[in-house]
């Protein structure tokens, strides 16, 4: 197994063996159930569709209710699927947790989604720096001043930094060190920040 989803808890520091002080995420990663196998018979590729967190039945379909009740759990609130070599030694129904997968030292990378912040000016989307405070400035501070071309190319191009949506885009971290694991909470300690706000939903995998 390669991966496992997990919910982003916060950030803390833990001191190393060396007795630097280290910045780490704490994830809750799992337990996560398989709800089922795809095969390559069947399906043309192997894998495992495993499920995360729990939902309210009346907020899913009723053929996703009917596909995690196979499993004999859920509704989950999460399912992804992840690549598996090998299937046989996994069943429907069973429970993979962060001890299986991870192990202190490992290097990981982690899937997220970058805080939503609406629609954002360029001020603070693009870090541009407005306008002076004085010398007959009105009601344009913050504004990205003009846009227009001469008569040749008599265009915008594509890609001009303005105001927009910003945030909320999936983004990945990249080797990050995994610093401790511990089985019995499902906790498992990444050094450095990962994407997301607090109970983000992440996606942790070996590279």
């Amino acid at each position: 197994m390669q991966g496992l989803i997990g919910k982003k808890l916060g950030m803390t520091q833990v001191f190393s063996a060396e007795g630097n002080l280290v910045p780490v995420t704490v994830i809750k990663t799992g337990p996560c159930t398989v709800v089922q196998k795809k095969t390559q018979q069947r399906d043309g590729y192997t894998a495992l569709q495993l499920g995360f967190g729990s939902q309210k039945p009346h907020r899913v379909s009723q053929p996703v209710l009917g596909h995690t009740q196979k499993s004999g759990a859920g509704p989950f609130a999460v399912l992804r699927e992840f690549r598996v070599d090998d299937i046989d030694g996994y069943e429907v129904g069973g429970e993979i947790t962060v001890g299986q997968v991870f192990q202190s030292g490992d290097r990981v990378n982690v899937v997220g989604r970058t805080k939503g912040r609406g629609y954002a000016g360029v001020m603070k989307r693009h870090g541009m720096g407005g306008f002076p405070k004085s010398h007959g400035t009105h009601e344009y501070f913050r504004h990205g001043g003009a846009i227009g071309n001469r008569s040749y190319p008599g265009k915008i191009f594509k890609g001009k930094r303005m105001a927009g949506h910003y945030g909320n885009d999936r983004m990945k971290a990249l080797n990050l060190q995994v610093v401790d694991v511990q089985p019995d909470e499902n906790l498992l300690f990444l050094r450095g920040s990962i994407p997301g706000a607090r109970g983000q939903v992440v996606l942790i995998h070996k590279p």
